[in-house]
């Protein structure tokens, strides 16, 4: 984590900041009431469950924060897999400090390695063969960093990170541009391709059909969505796109599952993204245990 860029490390240290706040506000009422200041204790953070861990640096720099004399040492790497009872890490230091980042600290390790867990089961369907697993913008409002970190954790890619760093174009892009304009929806897709010529960003266009792949294939975008389509129709656009333009990214998207995950790949694209990576990955089970 201490790698990364630093807008991006004061960007995480901000969401750490915010959901301290959330939780602790004024103060630990309860650890003020009931243990003694002076108290220490020695804390092990225990996966549950069969997994992927993502965010013990997240840990580290949440420490930090909350009181810097308390240690903390990472008994596992993020990457590493997890089994029932495996120790992930071990905090010591005064027990106030501890208990008042205990909930943060379990919300966040268990979000972040649950979404790396499901992102290496998708990888591990598709082992072997030439595509890219990749996360999409359906994230937690105000977690997007962390959580793209976790997809990549867990052996996946980000696709774009926001609407700032890439073009492309969705159906409702098609619909507003055709209900503007009074259009066809493909004169108003026609319309979109004119005006993305010569963009200075990459560009990727989301198509449902195969003749609208094959009329986005001749306009030239990075990128081709072949969205919510049947595995046979994918086939049929993979072929139409590659017999125009070869080296056009093609990627699959809509209602991916780990059961058909593997016959999508089969038909030649190149990226899957799978929104359920962030919006629908269940938290790893990790308590914090008093020693």
């Amino acid at each position: 984590m201490s790698e990364r860029p630093e807008s991006e490390l004061c960007e995480i240290r901000e969401i750490l900041e915010r959901a301290l706040r959330e939780d602790v506000g004024a103060g630990d009422v309860t650890t003020e009431t009931v243990v003694p200041p002076e108290a220490t204790v020695v804390a092990r953070y225990v996966a549950r469950a069969k997994g992927v861990l993502a965010g013990g640096p997240v840990l580290e720099m949440l420490f930090g924060i909350v009181d810097s004399t308390v240690t903390l040492r990472l008994h596992r790497e993020d990457g590493s897999e997890l089994e029932p009872g495996t120790v992930i890490a071990e905090a010591s230091g005064r027990a106030a400090s501890i208990l008042e980042a205990e909930r943060v600290s379990l919300n966040l390790i268990s979000r972040l390695s649950g979404i790396a867990t499901l992102t290496r089961r998708f990888a591990d369907a598709v082992r072997g063969t030439r595509v890219c697993i990749l996360d999409t913008r359906k994230t937690t409002p105000g977690l997007r960093i962390l959580e793209k970190y976790a997809v990549r954790v867990g052996g996946g890619k980000n696709h774009r990170m926001g609407l700032y760093d890439q073009i492309l174009v969705k159906d409702n892009h098609i619909s507003a541009v055709q209900k503007a304009l009074g259009l066809s929806r493909s004169d108003a897709l026609r319309e979109i391709l004119r005006k993305l010529a010569g963009s200075r960003f990459r560009t990727e266009v989301e198509v449902w059909t195969v003749d609208e792949a094959r009329l986005a294939a001749e306009a030239g975008p990075d990128i081709v969505m072949l969205d919510n389509m049947s595995v046979e129709e994918m086939r049929r656009a993979v072929v139409a796109i590659r017999s125009i333009r070869p080296r056009t990214i093609i990627e699959a998207s809509g209602g991916v599952t780990l059961e058909t995950i593997r016959e999508i790949a089969a038909t030649g694209v190149d990226w899957v993204s799978i929104g359920a990576l962030t919006h629908s990955a269940p938290a790893l089970d990790i308590s914090l245990e008093f020693a």
